[in-house]
């Protein structure tokens, strides 16, 4: 029967697509291994590929972007370039959209979400950008703040606490690539597990993504989130939730949830965004 249970799972994993959309949660390796760099290349298109950095979110754009340069092409891809938008009017450039039309993966680094969100979102930038990630044209990867946006809500900082209340979570308008998560990262490493909580109480039609340092939930065309890196990757599911009651306590209040769902994913596990369905890894069941 157990044989009979990993064969089927081996037969519905989902093929992966030639594109993808990365979600990083922060400190991935840019060293050793650099896993989940490399799948982000890979998926754009490996040697041949064509990166563009959008280095937005951070203080220091110019050294961020040269630092993810050097890392790119010690891993040889041809062609890698920046594009240092500090304004929204650069959003309107020429140089800006053509690189855009033309290049194969968009790379969005850390710093603060809100930062960029305020210099990407509602641009023809990001018009490209969305726009051919959904036909399948484009990898799309953001880690740390470039992983926050990745929502339609995002949540734009808080602090960290034993029990959720609505005090532990400011939230904000994501750039809506997958307008479906609400995503948190550095999870355990920042103990937000609550923050998060936190955030779904706020919207439970909402799935709350939490991914951990140097982890990777990578979202395939098809719906399958795939996991990957040395951490974890924790959903919240609110679609069973019977009762909250969150729109009747206060600020810093506890929150009631209840019939919340929880699953903690490692390396290989895979989940159906629309579906709700959790799949382990081929190689530990068939083991």
């Amino acid at each position: 029967m157990r044989q009979l249970k990993a064969k089927w799972l081996e037969m519905t994993t989902p093929q992966a697509t030639k594109t993808a959309v990365l979600v990083i949660g922060g400190a991935e390796d840019k060293v050793h291994g650099r896993e989940i760099l490399r799948t982000f290349l890979d998926r754009a298109g490996a040697k041949d590929a064509h990166i563009t950095i959008i280095p937005s979110a951070s203080r220091e754009p110019s050294i961020i972007g040269a630092r993810y340069v050097n890392i790119f092409e010690d891993m040889g891809v041809k062609k890698v370039e920046i594009l240092d938008i500090r304004e929204r009017d650069h959003c309107h450039d020429r140089y800006y959209k053509e690189s855009l039309e033309q290049c194969t993966g968009v790379f969005l680094t850390g710093g603060d979400q809100l930062r960029l969100c305020g210099v990407l979102a509602d641009t023809p930038v990001m018009d490209i950008i969305r726009g051919r990630v959904k036909t399948g044209e484009l990898t799309l990867a953001g880690t740390s703040a470039g992983a926050a946006v990745m929502g339609h809500h995002m949540i734009a900082g808080g602090g960290s606490g034993e029990t959720p209340n609505r005090s532990l979570v400011d939230m904000a308008t994501g750039l809506g690539f997958i307008p479906e998560l609400i995503v948190d990262q550095h999870f355990h490493n920042r103990n937000r597990m609550v923050r998060l909580m936190s955030a779904i109480a706020s919207h439970p039609d909402r799935l709350g993504i939490g991914i951990d340092e140097d982890t990777c939930a990578m979202f395939e065309k098809d719906g399958w989130l795939e996991v990957m890196g040395k951490g974890a990757v924790t959903i919240i599911d609110s679609s069973e939730l019977t009762h909250t009651n969150e729109p009747r306590v206060g600020a810093t209040e506890p929150l009631s949830l209840h019939n919340l769902r929880v699953h903690i994913l490692s390396h290989g596990d895979r989940y159906h965004l629309y579906g709700r369905t959790v799949l382990p890894s081929v190689g530990r069941i068939s083991s």
